[in-house]
């Protein structure tokens, strides 16, 4: 790849955040961010020239963020600790600091798994489904109609928690 990385870090940092707080909840996000740019900035003269930046820096994100999920699993953790005992490794247990919409990082992560991977790393990630497909496996139009379903089912399920009587 050609150009300063700090370029890259100003274009895609907010993607490869988003993709760590989505695997690994908002404590170990930031870490797992430094980490994987600390790995991208090794990598960054040996990348080839035609590379998508993003969709391999969301990647390397991914990874590093599996990476830390793995070390926690090798480590004794306190009982009272939210969300101690496991999930799928591509939601957070726990919401993004400041958020208020509880609800719907609960229905994210009530969806089936394909779905979850689908709709984070389509609509967190920013990746299109082609990327997603590569990721999560199967083809483009079946991480496309995962993720349809999964948006689908988070209108149903979100829509009934709002405050108007449990109207959609």
């Amino acid at each position: 790849m050609t150009g300063p990385f700090e370029d890259v870090v100003r274009a895609h940092g907010g993607t490869v955040l988003r993709v760590c707080r989505a695997v690994l909840g908002p404590g170990d996000a930031d870490d797992a961010w430094s980490e994987t740019f600390l790995s991208a900035l090794r990598a960054w003269p040996a990348l080839p020239p035609d590379a998508n930046a993003e969709a391999w820096l969301v990647t390397v994100a991914r990874r590093k963020a599996i990476d830390e999920l793995r070390r926690r699993a090798r480590h004794a953790t306190p009982a009272a600790e939210p969300g101690a005992l496991g999930g799928d490794p591509l939601v957070a247990p726990t919401p993004l600091p400041g958020d208020r919409d509880l609800d719907l990082w609960r229905a994210v992560g009530a969806l089936p798994a394909k779905q979850r991977r689908a709709v984070v790393l389509h609509h967190l990630g920013g990746l299109p489904y082609a990327d997603v497909a590569a990721l999560v496996g199967g083809s483009a139009a079946a991480a496309r109609r995962a993720g349809a379903d999964g948006v689908a089912a988070l209108r149903r399920t979100y829509g009934t928690t709002i405050d108007d009587g449990g109207q959609p």
